[in-house]
């Protein structure tokens, strides 16, 4: 009985311990399985957290773009209204400038026919007086002298040497940049207008020495008083000497070797650009150029030139020359003197070729510019937008060929003529005179086909600017399209672009 006893309190004492190791697994479940939901909370809320974080920043960039993007099209919007403003105030200022210079010009002419009413005067009351002198100094006897003013003499023998006709070709080349026979057909045809005659107190500088003076200052760039030492006269005598014959240069050369051509001539410049690129009716390659300019007294806004300060770490102010050349390179129109802060296309704007092509001038004719000229009905420019077509680039690349005959003209003016290449002396009034003369005389080298010295040559920079308004018109747009599908499918494109 005993025994019995003991076997069922053992029985009774095993179920209760199983009971509590059941109890402590179900406690411990509940324990994990809380602590697990609350890891999963936590973490869910890091992570909304992040994303929150991340919306914030995005939205606060977007901010800080846009605040920029505002800022900055204000500062272009201002600085092209002070553009505009400095533009007008120039415009003005030269209107001012030439009406004081005809009242000054009108003023010279009242006094010089005062003057001259008073020599007559005097003249005419001074005949005894003179007779007497004259009849005293014939009794003073042979010995008596004719007074001369005094000249400085001057070494020349540099000039001299040049104007031997023994003095070899290559030198006379390298110093003047053309032969002796060009140099001479120059002088005869300026010789009208510049020939001086010798008076009782000097005589007049000869008119092979009045062109050489000028033609070696626009090639060396040399300042006046070592042209002075070289020729053997005086700074101021150099600097009027390098004036007249410009002017000279203009108005007697520019009508004849610097002229839009005429229908025979176009014709044949038609077929030589189609020759070269397969774009058909193109009569000209047209391109924009800076000259360096001391800063001016006056619109000093209007001639900086923020891409040339920009790339050479240096202040810059500049003066624009716009021109457009035939398939050899000799310049059919120009335009020169805008400020340099003006893009090509107000250049353009200016110019007295567009308001030719406004008049009908060049109907159904192309003038082939860079992407800084707006696509026009008479301008045809590269396809400028990203991601070309292969039609796209194929026209670009022909196009290039055509652009690239204007820009190695405008490398072999500045190469020939190194006075472009230097910050130019030569007042802004002056300016046009001077570059205008520099284009008509780069036209006689090559229509006379001067070679030109390698050493000479350069690469020509100028910056590009897109225009505002990049298609003038719709019609253009689709006939540049026409253009370069059939240059695709007759197989004149290139395919270096690839």
């Amino acid at each position: 009985m005993n025994e019995t006893n003991n076997i069922s309190n053992s029985k009774k004492r095993q179920r209760k311990d199983d009971k509590q190791e059941e109890n402590d697994s179900d406690a411990s479940n509940s324990f994990g399985q809380d602590g697990s939901r609350k890891k999963k909370k936590t973490l869910k809320g890091f992570i909304t957290s992040l994303i929150l974080l991340e919306q914030q920043e995005k939205s606060d960039q977007e901010e800080q773009n846009h605040a920029s993007n505002e800022e900055k099209i204000l500062f272009e919007a201002n600085h092209k209204k002070r553009i505009k403003t400095m533009v007008e105030y120039y415009g003005n200022i030269q209107d001012d400038h030439v009406e004081i210079q005809e009242t000054e010009r009108n003023k010279r002419k009242k006094s010089r026919a005062v003057a001259g009413a008073a020599a007559v005067s005097a003249a005419s009351n001074g005949v005894a007086a003179i007779k007497g002198i004259k009849d005293a100094k014939h009794g003073g006897g042979a010995g008596g002298q004719q007074r001369r003013l005094w000249v400085k003499d001057r070494d020349k023998e540099w000039w001299d040497d040049c104007n031997r006709p023994d003095y070899p070709e290559e030198e006379f080349k390298k110093a003047f940049r053309m032969s002796k026979s060009t140099f001479d057909s120059i002088c005869e045809e300026l010789n009208s207008v510049i020939a001086k005659e010798d008076t009782t107190l000097r005589n007049a500088i000869p008119v092979r020495q009045r062109v050489a003076v000028c033609i070696w200052r626009l090639a060396t760039g040399e300042p006046l008083r070592l042209v002075s030492k070289r020729f053997g006269l005086g700074i101021s005598t150099c600097h009027k000497l390098v004036l007249e014959v410009c002017s000279a240069i203009r108005n007697v050369l520019m009508p004849k070797y610097l002229q839009w051509p005429d229908e025979d001539n176009l014709r044949k410049t038609k077929n030589k650009f189609e020759s070269i690129s397969g774009i058909p009716n193109v009569v000209g390659s047209m391109y924009t150029t800076h000259i360096s300019i001391i800063a001016p007294k006056i619109s000093v806004a209007a001639y900086f030139n923020k891409k040339h300060t920009e790339r050479n770490q240096k202040t810059s102010y500049s003066i624009t020359v716009q021109g457009v050349v035939d398939p050899k390179g000799v310049f059919t129109d120009v335009c020169i003197g805008w400020p340099g802060s003006m893009p090509d296309d107000q250049v353009l704007e200016k110019s007295a070729l567009f308001q030719r092509a406004n008049g009908g001038l060049l109907k159904d004719v192309w003038i082939v510019g860079t992407s800084g000229y707006p696509l026009m009905d008479w301008v045809l420019v590269p396809y400028t937008q990203q991601n070309l077509t292969w039609t796209q680039h194929a026209f670009n690349e022909k196009i290039g060929e055509i652009q690239s005959v204007a820009k190695d003209a405008f490398a072999r003016l500045k190469g020939r003529w190194s006075c472009l290449q230097k910050r130019t002396e030569v007042k802004l009034q002056d300016l046009p005179v001077v570059l205008g003369a520099c284009c008509v005389l780069h036209n006689i080298c090559e229509m006379q086909n001067e070679e030109m010295d390698p050493e000479l040559r350069m690469e020509l920079v100028d910056d590009e600017m897109v225009p505002e308004v990049a298609l003038r018109s719709a019609s253009s747009m689709k006939a540049r399209d026409s253009i370069a599908h059939n240059l695709l499918h007759h197989c004149h494109a290139g395919t270096s672009f690839l």
